[in-house]
């Protein structure tokens, strides 16, 4: 599993996913940028002080706190936006790297919005309580490879499989091969914790796990889209 999370990793910078990539980076970076100057913005109107010094070390500390929580903000943020992109990027390592195999099934928009919306939430209330816990050294860092671990791999697992299967049989397959799926996520959530990389999480992670899928679909003996599941690859893009 480590090597195919080495490959994909190095393949998120291939030529095929240059276009997504710098899209959903730049806009992440972008609306990471908008939220630090409302927060600073919203602060400096909250806090007003006759001392110029105390106005400075105020400054500072927000600055510094906006800072730390733009990096546990980096996942649900990235994901956010790229998650109306990722089906292609799916579809880009199925074509390419498994030719011989069965395209799958664009999900749907509609249903891309629900997942997507879901997801942040989620990650963003995990992220917010693993930044409350910095308090508490080392349960703080658990936390947020545990939680983030199982929810990166549960839902970016799902994207992978919901294009080849129904919502149940993705579930059960999850089960199955839960502690595989964690151990991946884990893999993804490592890259989530590293500043700047971060940012190119969510294409790493759909191409680690459509890789993945392909290997546990082979081992499940089914790897074929299921018949009128969703419309044909690309066509919910029309």
């Amino acid at each position: 599993m480590l090597q195919i999370a080495l490959l994909s990793f190095a393949e998120t910078f291939a030529p095929q996913h240059r276009s997504v990539l710098l899209r959903s980076v730049g806009l992440a970076i972008g609306l990471l940028v908008v939220l630090g100057i409302a927060a600073q913005a919203t602060l400096a109107r909250m806090v007003d002080l006759d001392w110029h010094w105390a106005e400075i070390l105020i400054d500072l500390a927000a600055a510094l706190g906006i800072i730390v929580a733009a990096v546990f903000l980096v996942p649900p943020v990235t994901s956010l936006i790229a998650g109306l992109f990722l089906d292609d990027v799916a579809e880009t390592v199925e074509r390419t790297d498994f030719p011989d195999e069965p395209v799958g099934r664009a999900v749907p928009v509609g249903r891309s919005i629900v997942m997507t919306i879901r997801f942040f939430g989620v990650m963003v209330l995990v992220n917010l309580i693993a930044l409350l816990l910095l308090l508490v050294p080392g349960v703080n860092l658990i936390v947020f490879y545990v939680a983030n671990g199982y929810l990166l791999g549960r839902e970016y697992f799902q994207l992978a499989a919901l294009r080849y299967r129904s919502e149940q049989e993705a579930a059960e397959l999850r089960s199955c091969y839960g502690l595989r799926i964690f151990i991946a996520g884990l893999m993804i959530a490592v890259v989530v914790s590293i500043p700047i990389v971060n940012l190119v999480t969510p294409i790493f992670a759909t191409i680690f796990m459509v890789r993945l899928h392909h290997r546990i679909g082979r081992e499940a003996g089914r790897l074929t889209p299921a018949p009128g599941s969703f419309p044909a690859s690309g066509t919910n893009r029309q």
